[in-house]
């Protein structure tokens, strides 16, 4: 296969007849990664071979357009490995035949159009199936399809590529006199230019020519090291329906940023960004891209974020406040640094006999699962209020799961994971002892009748659910397959945020496993169809068990109920229905049907979500969008095409 891939990358790279020089590379030569890995050119300045990229290896004539080489419509040019982020392609150059664009690989799946570019020849009115070609003699320029040139850009250049930091250069280069390439032309001297350079809620900000990114107020880097990944909020954002006393967020201003205008459709409770400038303030969606620093210009952001203190509260209610925060900070410096020792916060270790005096003897339940029942505790002198799970099954699933509980998340720290706290090896005892979430699961405050979440609400669990689902298939040190995604799974805490717990069924992949076999694991209705075909299990499972929980956050019922009439008594089935008879007069009446008419809806969003869950379900893997596919097309980053019915891959077949 290697082999093949050189021979066929070599072929286009030699189409630069116009070099005219005589290859070194004779029949029967080959290449072998790591020692004898390139080939270089009689003038030493070029070279063809492996390179890594990730944990393997590519192969391709360096990132170049050389001379005698066009670029033809529909073909990309790739940039190099950027310094602050692990993908290898931060940009691309495209030349779709009217106009040559530059976009970011992040928004990649969205429809590409000039607006997503920072640069663009303006040849869209010139002809068609324009390419992009550099001559012998170094000039850069557009040719039609009848061959005519129609637009020099640069004159004596002799290499082109896009660099690292997404800007379009071309460079001269002296062979007589043995020095460098000289940068003779850019697409631009801003280096703040490339759109979504800093990634989603992060800005670029040039200071002595260097490029900084900065994150939005409130927020901070998902990856340290890592601009790619964007920024998110670094407090928890209480739900439409929050009953605090107090107002507990304040509008932070960022001054002189231009970002790209997404404004609402409807206005909501909500209102997380606005943009004001010449006299007109407009409310803003998150995330925020394609944000610059532009001191000439007189636009300002005003970013919603949470305060640290109450400041409206009234003051008798202050004094309370402080005296509560001086407590705690004194029961934090008492115990603080014991935890700091104890390896990076790693769950702490209890005796049976110190959760029974923590439970008050189990006495108040507030869960059961299938290996066991949750009760609710107290540590540390009864100021931590807990989540204790006892095992009851202790012989070989209770054993298993413990075990499993252990090495999934003892030591994870992500904000939509429940965190582990500690843990019970006492003799037969096996006990798990969690964070506590007020608010139940998410079967709590969906199903029942009397709780009404709204629908920010429900759209904010279900990004959460989704990020959290991302760190367990990309982001952790080893994949996991979580197998038991549904909604007692999922729980909410004080701000409505919510969070992924019980791992005892999840399975550790190894570093260079993608797929498992493995009996049926998880729970009816919410298990993938691969299961039961007995094909093996990838991440793609977990995608099957999410589409399913969104349906069900879209409609607030469960996926399947035969108390319903039976044309919709399974969800998927309904609304897939929903979905295909849809057309444009009708399409939010029809899709309204899965909602209910008391709930106030963004009526593209809802389509936007019908959509995703509908993806998410189909039967066969390989159509499911990975989970940072989904989480990108919930925030409305990338275009979600009309999906086909579940079942059909199947059907056909």
């Amino acid at each position: 296969m290697d082999s093949i891939a050189v021979f066929l990358v070599l072929s286009a790279f030699c189409i630069s007849s116009a070099q005219k020089i005589q290859s070194n590379v004779i029949r029967g030569s080959y290449l072998t990664r790591g020692i004898n890995s390139t080939w270089l050119s009689l003038s030493g300045l070029f070279a063809f071979g492996f390179y890594m990229q990730g944990n393997g290896y590519a192969v391709v004539p360096d990132y170049s357009l050389l001379p005698g080489q066009p670029l033809l419509a529909g073909k990309e040019l790739f940039a190099s490995l950027s310094e602050r982020t692990t993908q290898r392609e931060s940009f691309f150059l495209q030349c779709n035949g009217m106009e040559t664009l530059f976009i970011n690989l992040w928004v990649l799946g969205t429809t590409i159009t000039a607006k997503h570019a920072y640069y663009a020849s303006a040849t869209s009115r010139m002809g068609k199936n324009v390419t992009l070609n550099l001559s012998a003699d170094g000039h850069l320029y557009l040719l039609d399809d009848n061959g005519s040139n129609i637009k020099n850009l640069t004159e004596t250049i002799y290499l082109m590529r896009i660099d690292a930091d997404g800007i379009f250069r071309l460079y001269s280069y002296e062979l007589k006199q043995n020095g460098n390439w000289s940068d003779v032309w850019s697409s631009s001297n801003d280096l703040c230019d490339p759109k979504g350079l800093c990634g989603l809620n992060g800005y670029c900000v040039l200071n002595d020519n260097k490029v900084e990114c900065k994150c939005l107020p409130g927020f901070e880097m998902v990856h340290q090291g890592n601009w790619t990944a964007g920024c998110e909020k670094s407090f928890n954002a209480a739900g439409c329906n929050s009953k605090d006393e107090y107002n507990p967020y304040t509008m932070r201003e960022l001054a002189n940023t231009v970002w790209e205008d997404m404004p609402y459709s409807v206005f909501d409770c909500n209102c997380e960004a606005a943009l004001f400038k010449d006299r007109e303030c407009r409310k803003q969606r998150l995330p925020l891209r394609y944000g610059r620093r532009r001191l000439t210009d007189s636009s300002i952001a005003f970013i919603k974020v949470g305060k640290s203190t109450p400041a409206d509260m009234p003051k008798d209610n202050q004094k309370g406040f402080r005296l509560e925060i001086l407590i705690i900070g004194a029961v934090f410096l008492t115990f603080g640094g014991m935890m700091l020792l104890s390896d990076d916060v790693a769950p702490r270790s209890f005796t049976y006999l110190e959760l029974e005096k923590a439970t008050d003897g189990f006495r108040e339940e507030v869960g059961r699962g299938s290996f066991g029942t949750v009760y609710k505790g107290a540590i540390l002198n009864g100021l931590k209020i807990v989540a204790v799970k006892k095992l009851e099954r202790v012989l070989a699933e209770g054993e298993r799961e413990f075990q499993t509980e252990m090495k999934v998340i003892g030591r994870m720290h992500q904000r939509n994971l429940v965190r582990l706290l500690g843990y019970c090896h006492d003799g037969p005892h096996r006990l798990l002892v969690y964070e506590y979430m007020s608010n139940g699961s998410l079967a709590d405050i969906l199903f029942p009748p009397k709780k009404q979440t709204c629908w920010e609400e429900r759209t904010g669990i279900a990004r959460d659910i989704a990020r959290g689902i991302l760190y367990l298939h990309e982001e952790c040190e080893r994949q996991i397959i979580h197998c038991d995604i549904k909604p007692q799974n999922i729980l909410v805490d004080d701000y409505g945020s919510a969070k992924i717990c019980d791992f005892g069924l999840a399975k550790l992949l190894k570093p260079d496993q993608t797929r498992i076999f493995t009996g049926i694991r998880g729970t009816k209705g919410y298990v993938a169809p691969e299961w039961h075909r007995k094909l093996p299990i990838t991440v793609k499972a977990d995608v099957y068990s999410y589409g399913i929980v969104l349906l069900e956050i879209i409609s607030r019922r469960k996926s399947v109920d035969w108390s319903l009439p039976e044309d919709i008594a399974v969800l998927e089935d309904w609304a897939y229905h929903c979905f295909e008879a849809s057309d444009l007069d009708k399409l939010a009446s029809d899709l309204d049907k899965l909602v209910g008419p008391d709930d106030e809806v963004d009526k593209k969003q809802l389509e936007r979500m019908v959509k995703l869950g509908l993806w998410c379900i189909q039967d066969e893997p390989s159509l499911r969008p990975s989970m940072k596919k989904v989480l990108l097309m919930l925030e409305g980053t990338v275009d979600i095409p009309t999906p086909p019915s579940p079942t059909s891959f199947f059907s056909v077949i």
